[in-house]
């Protein structure tokens, strides 16, 4: 700036409520007559924006086709299902935007879940899914420039920070119309959206809105002033006609000039906040310019809900699924496969081909270890899965699997597998093993009954019901007892269900149940492969096995001791 006889001049491109960078919500204004070291009246904090309400078209409400209510907790089977984990990781990162409510709700209508998985078919377009991203991005900038303004503490800077923060909104929501626009979609979440936001950026109020924000901007732009600085005082006036002498210094030292040398120039440090001084400045060229800061109040006050609710609304629900695909974008790289599952609340016959756990999956990943799939089908009269086999060979993630994909599927989400038909629930419930509570007391076994009986009391046709090795605190005999009567429970009721048991005796109890076995290694039965087949359940031959294995099978003892 040039500077004469103690005068100082400034403009707004300098240290101006609208200088450059401060437009981009990183840098304080500062054009600020006021003794210097006194303070300027303090601005009460900023509030944040209440979308406002415009007429709209009618058929968009939500690009998830409903979003619950409030703040829903995980369900109960969260925890045993290994969901918790996967939602962890799916929302990690995206805390501002509080996804886990989203997780926790499934739903029960066939064409619900269609019109998500539209939607996730629109989003793995890469065009649409840059718009979508880049209009995430300017949202966010917004929310910054936001927080940032209700933590300021001056009242023309925080003002200019807000009126920032509403040209990022109109440039986001006008952005992405014009990137849909140019865009083929085909989901019916996406195309309402796109004539939701014709209407929006069309309307009087959004056009009205755009040209104040161009208008004052304009008007702050053109603010120039000059400082004048003596003793301790700071006096300020409009800028004149000033003379600028830095072509002329300039070549004067240029004959000083010898070829490229060490630059000893540093960066000073220029803070977002104004310090007392500079909020005074501010307040003396506010009087020189009445007109224009005069407008910048009242846009402060006439704009605090300048934010559509349906645009601030998309912008978090959309994230749903972001967070989804990028989350098994790892997983695809890893040549794992997902796919959109056909879905039905009334046909009972399912299948699933090269499914895998995706908690398991993901720390198998990380451990560069191999994913092994598994394929499973129900058909006819079939409802039940009972799964047996040794120890450690994979029973339980299978059951955890087959929870997984049904919960996963609910929520119109692409889940793990080449190929998929599932039942859409209406409940879904878990047993799986828990340790003695001690302030019940009630014993393990008188547990287990209790909680068996309230999941059979719920349960409806609909439900889906999984228990992982119920009954392990009791004999053979009376778990035999036991398990017949809650598969029989099953049966009349006719659910699909998982059933991880000890018991080989309840793979066969009739048409309506299935056996599945989890496979070993024929040559080295010690090794599991965690291959779930359909194969009649024989707890013998894997006993069998490691005793031939290690040559205590009736031959090998027969020959042994042999006289």
């Amino acid at each position: 700036m040039p500077c004469t006889g103690g005068q100082v001049s400034g403009d707004v491109e300098g240290r101006s409520v609208n200088a450059e960078r401060h437009d981009r919500g990183s840098r304080r204004p500062a054009v600020f007559d006021q003794p210097a070291g006194t303070r300027p009246t303090e601005a009460a904090p900023v509030r944040r924006p209440v979308p406002v309400r415009e007429p709209e078209a009618e058929e968009f409400t939500s690009i998830l086709g409903g979003v619950p209510d409030a703040r829903v907790d995980a369900p109960e089977f969260f925890v045993d299902l290994n969901l918790d984990q996967i939602v962890q990781s799916v929302t990690a990162g995206r805390d501002e935007y509080d996804l886990r409510p989203f997780f926790h709700v499934s739903l029960h209508d066939t064409d619900a879940v269609r019109f998500r998985q539209e939607v996730f078919r629109d989003l793995e377009d890469e065009g649409v899914l840059r718009h979508v991203v880049a209009f995430a991005e300017r949202m966010r900038t917004m929310r910054e420039q936001l927080r940032t303004a209700g933590k300021l503490r001056y009242r023309y800077q925080k003002e200019r920070l807000f009126l920032d923060a509403a040209s990022t909104y109109c440039e986001a929501a006008g952005s992405l119309l014009g990137d849909l626009s140019d865009t083929k979609l085909r989901s019916r979440g996406f195309k309402a959206l796109r004539r939701f936001l014709e209407g929006l950026v069309r309307s009087r109020t959004f056009v009205a809105l755009r040209e104040e924000i161009a208008s004052l901007s304009a008007d702050l732009s053109a603010v120039r002033y000059c400082m004048h600085i003596k003793g301790g005082r700071i006096s300020v006036r409009k800028a004149a006609t000033e003379i600028d002498y830095t072509a002329e210094v300039e070549k004067t030292f240029e004959k000083f000039r010898r070829g490229a040398v060490e630059s000893h120039l540093c960066d000073i440090p220029d803070y977002l906040e104004m310090n007392h001084i500079e909020a005074a400045v501010l307040e003396m060229v506010a009087r020189l310019y009445p007109e224009t800061f005069g407008a910048l109040d009242a846009f402060f006050e006439n704009h605090q809900e300048f934010a559509d609710p349906k645009v601030t609304g998309f912008d978090r629900e959309v994230q749903f699924y972001l967070a989804w695909l990028a989350y098994t974008d790892r997983f695809r790289r890893a040549g794992l496969a997902f796919c959109y599952p056909e879905v039905s609340p009334y046909e009972k016959a399912i299948r699933c081909v090269e499914g895998f756990d995706l908690a398991l999956a993901g720390r198998l990943l990380t451990d560069k270890a191999p994913v092994v799939r598994n394929d499973f089908h129900l058909e006819g009269p079939e409802r039940i899965f009972v799964v047996t086999g040794p120890n450690q060979g994979g029973k339980t993630t299978f059951a955890r699997m087959f929870g997984q994909l049904h919960y996963l599927a609910g929520l119109g989400c692409p889940i793990p597998g080449r190929a998929a038909t599932l039942f859409l629930f209406d409940r879904l419930f878990t047993h799986f093993e828990k340790e003695e509570d001690v302030a019940n007391l009630r014993g393990k076994l008188e547990d287990d009954l209790i909680r068996v009986h309230r999941v059979l009391q719920e349960a409806s046709p609909r439900s889906i019901v999984i228990m992982n090795e119920i009954f392990t605190s009791t004999t053979l005999h009376d778990a035999l007892f036991l398990g017949r009567k809650v598969m029989e429970s099953i049966i009349r009721l006719d659910l699909i269900a998982v059933c991880v048991t000890f018991v080989d005796e309840l793979a066969s109890l009739g048409e309506k149940t299935v056996s599945l076995t989890s496979m070993v290694d024929p040559d080295n039965p010690a090794r599991r492969t965690f291959k779930i087949i359909r194969r009649p359940a024989d707890g013998r031959s894997h006993a069998m096995a490691i005793a031939r294995l290690h040559g205590l099978a009736y031959a090998d003892l027969k020959k042994r001791l042999k006289p």
